[in-house]
């Protein structure tokens, strides 16, 4: 186009004009329809599982995606006559602990690597690097076997002792914590604040989008673990809320068994849908934040 404006034609230029302005048009139509094309296949087994959960047991295999006879007798069913309940309080549970541990050490941890001078800090900070490429089935036998050894099996701790501390969570917030200016660290120091004082006071309220995004990635994370819950439980009362569903497809073998595990998948993704709800902005901001780094 500027090839040609010098040599003085101009009308060449003002007729591309309209043709660029479609083509952009063009583009963006393409996007939405894309986009909306990911939405429609993301969203449709939500929509489905939702649906089957409120159709009747004779309804179940029927192909409508908006159910002509409702019934809510399968969520009473689902906390009356299975032991649903405890699965969800032992996922809750599980998660909860491990995203307040994973978010303490993994924050402390990032502080210590990011900030401080000692000698290994390269070699820990690799070592623990390292660790983030072992796949997770790889180390499931050594764990059942410390948790053999130990007395861990089938117990909460024996859930829990994997994830008390991540290398991504480490990671992550190291990544972070190198954004901290050190002049700011220098000059609390200066004031007399003590180092602990100074990672309460200072450094988290400038880290916290960071630390939102780990507690919620953890949290979810947790909440649907499912192989290493199922080799370590053998109680029924102390399963997950995966394991639960995945137990109870075994135990039923008709077409009940169906519409129970879609409305507990159903159930399950609630409090999901409700974390991210309430803490959309941070999940957000957090993302865009880590995709700086």
């Amino acid at each position: 186009m500027v090839k040609y404006a010098a040599r003085g034609d101009r009308s060449i230029v003002e007729e591309t004009r309209p043709v660029a302005v479609i083509g952009s048009r063009i583009l963006t139509w393409l996007n939405y329809v894309m986009l909306t094309g990911g939405a429609v296949v993301m969203l449709f087994p939500f929509v489905w599982m939702i649906a089957t959960s409120l159709k009747y047991t004779e309804d179940t295999f029927t192909l409508q995606l908006i159910p002509s006879r409702v019934t809510w007798q399968h969520y009473v069913d689902l906390f009356g006559s299975t032991a649903f309940g405890n699965w969800a309080l032992n996922s809750f549970i599980v998660a909860a602990i491990t995203t307040v541990s994973v978010s303490f050490f993994g924050t402390l941890v990032g502080y210590i690597l990011a900030k401080f001078t000692f000698a290994g800090k390269a070699f820990i900070f690799t070592v623990i690097l390292s660790t983030l490429m072992i796949p997770t089935e790889m180390l499931i036998i050594p764990w059942y076997f410390m948790s053999a050894q130990l007395g861990w099996v089938d117990s909460y701790w024996g859930v829990l002792f994997p994830g008390v501390i991540s290398a991504f969570g480490i990671f992550m917030m190291k990544q972070f914590m190198d954004s901290v200016p050190q002049d700011l660290l220098d000059a609390a120091r200066i004031d007399g604040m003590g180092e602990w004082g100074i990672f309460q006071r200072v450094v988290l309220p400038l880290v916290r989008p960071a630390i939102a995004t780990l507690c919620i990635l953890t949290f979810l994370g947790n909440w649907n673990s499912f192989i290493w819950p199922l080799i370590i439980i053998q109680s029924p009362e102390l399963l997950t809320i995966p394991v639960g569903l995945a137990f109870l497809s075994s135990e039923l073998k008709d077409s009940s068994s169906w519409v129970l595990i879609m409305t507990g998948a159903a159930v399950s993704v609630l409090p999901l849908i409700a974390v991210f709800l309430v803490f959309q902005k941070q999940i957000v901001r957090g993302i865009a934040m880590t995709g700086m780094k």
